[in-house]
Parts: C-alpha cells; structure tokens; sequence
C-alpha cells in the first residue's frame, strides 16, 4: 500500500457544505470524495492534453455545451 500524507485544507463554508452533501449522497467520506474528485480532474486534464473535447449532453433537449477547464 502506498503510504500516505495528511494535509490541512481550508474550504469556504459554501466548499464546505457541497463536500458534506456530496459526501451524504454518495454514501462516502468526505475523504473519498475528495480522492474521487482528484482523479477524475486528473483523467480529465490527461484527456485535454491529448487534444480531446469535453462536453455536457442534455439528450432530451437535444443540446450539447462544450465544458472549458482553466
């Protein structure tokens, strides 16, 4: 197993309140969530890097918005 750092992290109150609901619904530690986040940032920043575009799809209204990363 790898090992494994421990980090302080300051969020906002709004921040705060989105990991704790997220947390809730999916049934994970904030922990998780956050790890969950990380490596799909990284999958998608890997993605952009080789040219790739990504985009939202809304199939019921037949509408497609391309989603720009900073």
């Amino acid at each position: 197993m790898q090992e494994k750092k421990t980090m302080t992290l300051n969020l906002s109150e709004a921040e705060m309140q989105t990991l704790d609901e997220l947390s809730v619904k999916k049934d994970l530690s904030k922990t998780a969530v956050l790890r969950q986040a990380l490596r799909l940032y990284q999958t998608i920043e890997a993605r952009l890097d080789l040219g790739h575009k990504l985009f939202i799809e809304d199939s019921a209204q037949n509408d497609k918005s391309e989603l720009m990363l900073l």
